[in-house]
């Protein structure tokens, strides 16, 4: 039984295909056709996932969407009616495109399908519909390592329902409570990531990595005026100060009013105003999160928590979440966002719909979120040689230690290996390495390797039988989606002076013994590395260790800012000749700068669109 499970129309895109009720193959549009956060309909995505599992099209046996369109157009419709006339601009807007398109979504999903894989299937027949937050729900639940678990979704909205409990049981899910739009947590952080002057359903983590520069000094005035949280975690949002449901910003006047001015215009200088509402917010979100956590460990007595929905990317709430340890495990989706609906898509089609049964894998069924297109070593030769890419192919030993001490010599390496990551993290596959040891990688990673703000922290990859030396942690973390304190023995003291400094002239103080990936509250967005799910990635962290007792790696997304990870060994070498990259690896083939052709270089700042 194979059930391609599709997300569109909205952002992120993807594909994914569960056979046997195997999650088989997986990945968003967007790495295949070079626009960040592509909403499209997931063609590529589509045909790869069926590449990889050496399927035709006909060999599908359902298609399942991952929402409702129906439902959203309810709400739109709804949400007009209910703040008529202010919502009239927006709602001539959204209408004829609504009318025209997204409502007759069964029709356009058909003819996408019969265009990208095929008119000679009778797709409609096949065609089913998910719900927004079931299919998150069934994304975190079926792949999870549980037999029993709560499952706790949160997002800015779905059809209706922006906050969701699903329990799973085996194969079975049901979602028991909701929280209904407009009053969505992932809505109000969108709401200062606009204000702060980020790209809403982009900019989200960067106000996250902003957070510890400032002081939650908004707190009282968020709760005051714009959200009212209940002991329980379930919260209202005053409406009267943002114009998401009418208008087409988040913000108004009077939430301007509020907070001292207008929204800082994307690209302007930060100043400690943004930093200290980014620490606010985030604050605002961890203390709902744990409250719907512990009313949940209360209500429902389950022992497992499931998270999925774009706020459950928030990886600081989560690392906090942990340590209250009111489950004793914790799992997330790694690609908890919308890209991750199509998993959830699929899977809940396999055990909801077909009502199949559901093998447990130890530690999850998501094979590392390695489940994007690989490609050969005679691939890799073919298409670097036809790109103007001048290599060596090395055998595996010889490659890891050529690569390990350039890391020690201070090079940054682009590292291609495998298949690719699903979802927004970099995990080994496809990602850029430096030493975290050195106390200016942090700083020149972000100004000459990503062009992209020199605030913002980088993550370290470490052993997973060391993390618990190096971080306050003694937990699986394959996803990068827990935060965690530098462990105290590696932590170095701050003088008086540099313990005064306010946002970000914190940024330049070295904190550890390990300063290109600890920020400026002592904490590291943690990927432990597992040898059997990436066991050369860990091979090339244990000879780093072997050369500097350090099992430690920088590891950031392998692109630049504004664009999709790399898919392909011809991405990966456009990126590297774009960049101050000096070593690429892709497979065995190894490419040093200085011995391409200074001709294929070119300026890759303004390649891409700003994220």
């Amino acid at each position: 039984m194979n059930i391609l499970g599709i997300s569109a129309h909205y952002h992120d895109s993807a594909a994914c295909l569960v056979s046997d009720g195997e999650v088989v193959a997986a990945a968003q549009e967007e790495r295949f056709t070079r626009k960040k956060h592509d909403p499209g309909f997931p063609a590529h995505a589509a045909r790869y996932c069926l590449r990889a599992a050496g399927l035709c099209p006909a060999d599908v046996d359902y298609v399942v969407f991952y929402d409702k369109p129906f439902g959203k157009f309810e709400r739109l419709f709804e949400t007009y009616l209910a703040f008529a006339p202010k919502g009239f601009k927006s709602f001539a807007t959204s209408m004829p495109v609504w009318l025209k398109d997204k409502l007759f979504q069964r029709t356009l999903i058909t003819e996408a399908l019969n265009e990208h894989l095929g008119s000679d299937i009778d797709w409609s027949s096949r065609l089913r519909f998910s719900e927004h937050h079931l299919s998150h729900a069934a994304s975190a639940f079926f792949p999870s390592p549980f037999q029993e678990a709560a499952v706790l979704t949160m997002d800015g909205v779905g059809e209706w329902t922006t906050t969701s409990l699903a329990i799973g049981k085996g194969k079975e899910l049901a979602v028991y409570k909701e929280i209904h739009f407009p009053h969505s947590l992932g809505l109000l952080y969108s709401a200062f990531t606009y204000y702060t002057g980020f790209k809403v359903n982009s900019g989200e983590y960067k106000v996250m990595g902003l957070a510890p520069y400032g002081e939650p000094r908004y707190v009282n005035l968020i709760k005051e005026h714009l959200i009212d949280i209940k002991e329980d975690g379930s919260f209202h949002l005053d409406m009267s100060f943002f114009d998401y449901c009418t208008g087409l910003t988040m913000t108004n006047a009077r939430f301007e009013r509020v907070f001292g001015g207008s929204a800082r215009c994307p690209e302007s200088r930060l100043t400690q105003r943004e930093m200290d509402l980014a620490a606010s917010i985030q604050a605002i979100t961890e203390e709902v999160v744990l409250k719907l956590a512990k009313e949940i460990r209360t209500t429902t007595g389950q022992r497992n928590l499931c998270l999925a929905g774009g706020v459950a990317l928030n990886c600081v709430a989560n690392g906090k979440l942990l340590r209250e340890k009111l489950f004793d495990e914790i799992w997330i989706q790694p690609a908890a966002g919308d890209a991750g609906g199509a998993v959830g898509a699929a899977l809940a089609g396999y055990h909801l719909m077909l009502e199949k049964p559901r093998d447990i894998h130890p530690g999850d069924s998501m094979n590392g979120a390695y489940l994007g297109p690989e490609f050969s070593q005679h691939e890799i030769e073919e298409r670097l040689a036809r790109v103007g890419g001048v290599f060596t192919t090395e055998p595996d030993e010889a490659l890891i230690n050529t690569v390990a001490h350039a890391l020690v010599d201070g090079k940054a390496v682009g590292w291609m290996q495998g298949r690719m990551e699903f979802g927004p993290r970099a995990l080994g596959a496809r990602s850029i390495l430096a030493d975290p040891r050195s106390p200016i990688v942090q700083k020149q990673l972000n100004l000459k390797v990503k062009y992209r703000e020199s605030f913002r922290p980088f993550a370290p990859s470490v052993l997973r039988e060391d993390v618990s030396q190096w971080f306050e942690l003694d937990s699986d973390s394959p996803y990068m989606l827990l935060v965690a304190d530098v462990s105290k023995t590696k932590q170095l003291p701050m003088s008086k002076a540099q313990d005064q400094l306010f946002g970000i002239e914190k940024l330049n103080v070295v904190r550890s013994e390990i300063p290109a990936v600890t920020h400026v509250d002592y904490s590291a967005r943690v990927q432990t590395v597992h040898s059997t799910t990436n066991p050369l990635y860990h091979r090339l962290i244990s000879k780093f260790k072997e050369l500097t007792g350090c099992p430690v790696l920088v590891n950031t997304s392998f692109n630049v800012r504004g664009e999709p990870i790399v898919c392909t060994p011809e991405d990966a070498f456009r990126c590297f000749m774009g960049t101050e990259i000096e070593l690429l690896v892709v497979g065995n083939s190894l490419l040093r700068k200085e011995a391409q052709s200074r001709a294929l270089m070119e300026d890759y700042r303004s390649r891409y669109e700003l994220d």
